[in-house]
C-alpha cells in the first residue's frame, strides 16, 4: 500500500496564486492598521484557498514488477571460430543463472544468427526488436556476448539502461586475410585486366614474415603458386582463357595458429566476351541471298565483316579493258595465306571453282579448320556441278557430298528429332506455327559424317553440322534461305537460324550441344546440362569441403536437363556429368563475417560510453553483477552494473477528499463569525 496527497484544483493554478497574493496583501494591511480579528479572517481565507486546490488523500495498491536484463548472444559465423561458440554458450548460461537469482530480476535471452544476403551480424536490429516487445521502464541493462564485429550500427536503438560488451577474443588471436579489389564482371578475351590483391596479417600475428605463397587456379584446374609480399597492395594482370564464365580462385595456404582460413580464399567470376568477331564472307556471284548474309552480319555491331564478291569471273570476257573497270583487286593472297587465322568464321556463299582461289589457298582453309577455325558453306546449284567446291582440298572436311542432282521443287524445311535437341535449331519449330514458308531449291547430299539437324524435300539432308579436328563445319544444302527474310508464304526464323549457326561455329559457350554449367542465386544453384543424348544421368556435385552429392536432373525441354541445388556452404563447387565438368562459386567472394575476425569493441564504444557500460573479455572470467543508480558509472574492475527500475503495476486506487464541502463551509463560517465577534468586542 502506498499513500499520497494529490491535488485537483478547481481553478487554474495561476488564478489561485493571484488570489493567494491578494490574501497576503489584505493580511499585511490588517497588521499595519492594527485591526482586531485579522487572524481569524486570514484563517478563513486560507481555508477557502485550500479548498480551491481540492486536496485528496490517495491510497494505491501496487504490485512491484521485475527488472528485465537483455542477454544478447551472437551466433554469427565469426562466433564459430576457435572456441568462441562454446565460450559464448557457457557464459550465457552462467550469466542467466546469476541474473535470475537476483531479487525482482529476470533475463531475456536473444540470439543473433547470420544476416540474410551476406548482411553480417545484425545485433542492433535484434536488440531493437526485443526492446519493442518489452516496457522500456523495466529494462535494467543489456549484456552483449559477441566478438564486437557488428554490421548494423545504424540501427542501434536508444537504450534506457547500460550496455555491456563481453567479447570472446583472446590476446593471442591473429588472422591472415586475402582481399581482391577491382574485379570486373565482364572482360574482353585477349585483353589484360588488372585486379588489386592484398594479403594482411591482423591481430597478434607472428613477426618476421615478408612473403607468403599465393595459389591461383582457373576453373578448378591445378593451381599455380607465386610468392607475394605481405601487407602490400599488388596489381595482378589477368587474361581470360576462354569465353563465358571464368572462375578464378586465389588462395594463400592456412598458416599455423591463425583463427580461420575462410578468408584465405577469394573467388572471382568473370564473363569473357569477344571484342570483335571477324568474319570473311566469300560470295561466288551476286544473288538475293548474298544481301541476306551481309545484312545479318552487319546488324551485329560486334562483327567485323570482310565481304569478297566475285563480280567479274574469268569466263566473262566482254572485251572491256581491265584498266576501264571500276573494280578493286581483292587481296586474296593476304587473306587466305597470311591473315586467315585472324578470322573467326569463313562463309562460302554459292562459291564455285573459277581459278580465283588456287588450290593452295583452299588447302590453307582446310588446315585453318583443323586448327580450330570455322567454315560455313551455303550451297547453290554450282555445288552439284563439276566446278563444285567439293572438288577441292576442302572436300576432306565436308560432312556430306553432293550427288550432282539439283532438286528444283518446293518443300518446307523441317527440324529433325536430333535438331530438336541441338542448340542451333532447338525451339525454332513449334507445333502451333503450322509450318514455315517453302524453299524452292535444294542440292541433294549424301551424309557422310556430322549431325543432320534439318531436312528438306523428301527428308533429304538440308543442314548438316560437323566437328573437324579443333574446328567446325556447317553445310546448308540450299541458297533459298533468303525467301524467309522476304516473308514468302509467311517466311520463317531465318535471321535467328543464321545467327545461331554463325555463333555455334564461332564456339559461343551458350550454343554448345554438350555442355554443363550452373547459375547461382545466393546459396542456391540451377544446374543445367545440355546434351543430344536422351539420358544424361545425374550430376556429381563436390562441395568446398570435399563431400560428393549426386543430383538427379529433369528434362525441362528437348536436350536441356535442369536441377536446383542448395549449397550448404560458401566456396567453390565442382560439377561433373560424364565427360562434362564445370565449377561455380556460391556465396560472396569475401563474406562480410570473415572480413575482420579479430574481436574488437571499437565500433560499439560510442554506444557503450553513452550508456555508461563497459567492455570485458570473457577469457578473463565472468564479471560480477551489481546494482547501480541511474546516471552512475556501471562498470569497474571485475564487475558490471544494472540499474534497478522500480517499476510497478497499480491494482487499485482509493481517494478520500481532505476538505469536503460541508467542512469548508463550517470552518469558513465559524472563522468569519469569530472574527466579527472579535472586532465587535473591541
Amino acid at each position: 500500500m502506498t499513500t499520497s496527497i494529490v491535488f485537483d484544483p478547481l481553478l487554474p493554478w495561476w488564478l489561485i496564486a493571484v488570489l493567494s497574493g491578494m490574501t497576503l496583501s489584505g493580511i499585511a494591511l490588517a497588521l499595519w492598521r492594527g485591526l482586531s480579528g485579522w487572524a481569524l479572517r486570514a484563517l478563513a481565507a486560507m481555508v477557502i484557498l485550500a479548498a480551491l486546490t481540492d486536496p485528496v488523500f490517495q491510497q494505491e495498491d501496487r504490485e512491484p514488477l521485475t527488472d528485465i536484463v537483455l542477454l544478447v548472444e551472437d551466433e554469427s559465423a565469426s562466433q564459430k571460430l576457435a572456441d568462441r561458440a562454446a565460450m559464448t554458450v557457457s557464459a550465457a548460461d552462467a550469466l542467466a543463472a546469476r541474473i535470475a537469482a537476483r531479487d525482482n530480476t529476470e533475463v531475456r535471452r536473444i540470439t543473433v544468427p547470420d544476416g540474410a544476403d551476406n548482411a553480417g551480424t545484425q545485433a542492433m536490429t535484434a536488440l531493437s526488436e526485443a526492446l519493442a516487445e518489452e516496457p522500456r521502464a523495466r529494462i535494467a541493462g543489456t549484456i552483449l556476448l559477441s566478438d564486437g564485429r557488428v554490421h548494423d550500427l545504424e540501427n542501434a536503438p536508444d537504450l534506457p539502461a547500460p550496455l555491456h560488451l563481453l567479447h570472446t577474443g583472446r590476446k593471442g588471436d591473429w588472422d591472415r586475410r586475402l582481399r581482391i579489389d577491382n574485379a570486373p564482371a565482364f572482360a574482353i578475351l585477349g585483353e589484360e585486366i588488372t585486379m588489386t590483391l592484398r594479403i594482411d596479417d591482423e591481430g597478434a600475428a607472428p613477426r618476421g614474415t615478408v612473403n607468403v605463397p599465393l595459389d591461383i587456379s582457373v576453373d578448378g584446374e591445378p593451381a599455380q603458386r607465386f610468392s607475394v609480399p605481405l601487407g602490400q597492395t599488388i596489381e595482378l594482370p589477368v587474361s581470360l582463357p576462354h569465353g563465358g564464365r571464368n572462375v578464378l580462385q586465389f588462395t594463400t595456404p592456412n598458416a599455423e595458429g591463425e583463427l580461420t582460413d575462410r578468408n584465405n580464399t577469394a573467388l572471382v567470376q568473370i564473363n569473357g566476351v569477344r571484342d570483335r568477331l571477324r568474319v570473311l564472307l566469300v560470295s561466288g556471284e551476286p544473288h538475293p541471298g548474298g544481301r541476306t548474309w551481309r545484312n545479318l552480319l552487319k546488324s551485329d555491331s560486334s562483327v567485323d565483316l570482310v565481304h569478297f564478291t566475285i563480280l567479274r569471273p574469268p569466263e566473262k570476257q566482254d572485251g572491256v579493258p581491265v584498266r576501264e573497270l571500276s573494280l578493286i583487286a581483292f587481296p586474296t593472297r593476304e587473306l587466305f595465306l597470311e591473315k586467315i587465322d585472324d578470322f573467326d568464321l569463313i562463309i562460302f556463299d554459292r562459291y564455285k571453282r573459277r581459278g580465283i582461289l588456287p588450290s593452295i589457298y583452299l588447302d590453307n582453309v582446310r588446315q585453318y579448320v583443323e586448327k580450330g577455325g570455322a567454315v560455313l558453306i551455303a550451297a547453290g546449284p554450282d555445288f552439284a556441278s563439276a566446278d563444285s567446291l567439293y572438288r577441292t582440298p576442302i572436300s576432306s572436311i565436308m560432312p556430306a557430298r553432293p550427288t550432282a542432282r539439283v532438286l528444283e521443287e518446293s518443300y518446307r524445311p523441317k527440324v529433325t528429332d536430333l535438331g530438336q535437341r541441338h542448340p542451333v535449331t532447338a525451339g525454332l519449330q513449334t507445333e502451333d506455327e503450322g509450318g514455315w514458308g517453302r524453299w524452292l531449291r535444294q542440292i541433294e547430299l549424301e551424309q557422310e559424317s556430322g549431325q543432320m539437324v534439318m531436312t528438306g524435300a523428301d527428308d533429304r539432308p538440308l543442314l548438316v553440322l560437323d566437328r573437324v579436328g579443333e574446328g567446325r563445319v556447317a553445310l546448308l544444302a540450299s541458297d533459298h534461305a533468303w525467301l524467309w527474310s522476304r516473308g514468302y508464304e509467311g517466311g520463317g526464323p531465318q535471321l535467328e537460324l543464321l545467327r545461331r549457326l554463325a555463333h555455334w561455329m564461332m564456339k559461343e559457350p551458350e550454343l554448345e550441344e554438350e555442355a554443363l554449367w550452373a547459375e547461382a542465386t545466393g546459396q542456391q544453384m540451377r544446374i543445367i546440362r545440355r546434351s543430344l543424348s536422351p539420358d544424361v544421368g545425374s550430376v556429381t556435385v563436390t562441395t568446398p569441403s570435399g563431400e560428393e552429392v549426386e543430383v538427379e536432373l529433369t528434362e525441362e525441354s528437348p536436350g536441356q536437363f535442369e536441377a536446383l541445388y542448395d549449397g550448404p556452404e560458401i566456396g567453390l563447387y565442382r560439377l561433373a556429368s560424364g565427360d562434362q565438368s564445370a565449377v561455380i562459386g556460391l556465396g560472396p567472394a569475401a563474406p562480410v563475417e570473415f572480413e575482420q575476425t579479430i574481436a574488437s569493441a571499437d565500433a560499439l564504444m560510442p554506444l557503450i560510453d553513452q550508456t555508461g557500460g563497459g567492455v570485458m573479455a570473457l577469457a578473463d572470467g565472468l564479471p560480477r553483477i551489481r546494482a547501480v543508480r541511474a546516471g552512475r558509472p556501471a562498470s569497474g574492475r571485475g564487475w558490471i552494473g544494472i540499474t534497478p527500475r522500480g517499476a510497478y503495476e497499480t491494482r487499485s486506487v482509493t481517494q478520500l477528499p481532505l476538505l469536503p464541502v460541508w467542512l469548508v463551509l463550517a470552518l469558513v463560517a465559524a472563522l468569519t463569525i469569530g472574527g466579527w465577534l472579535r472586532e465587535g468586542r473591541r
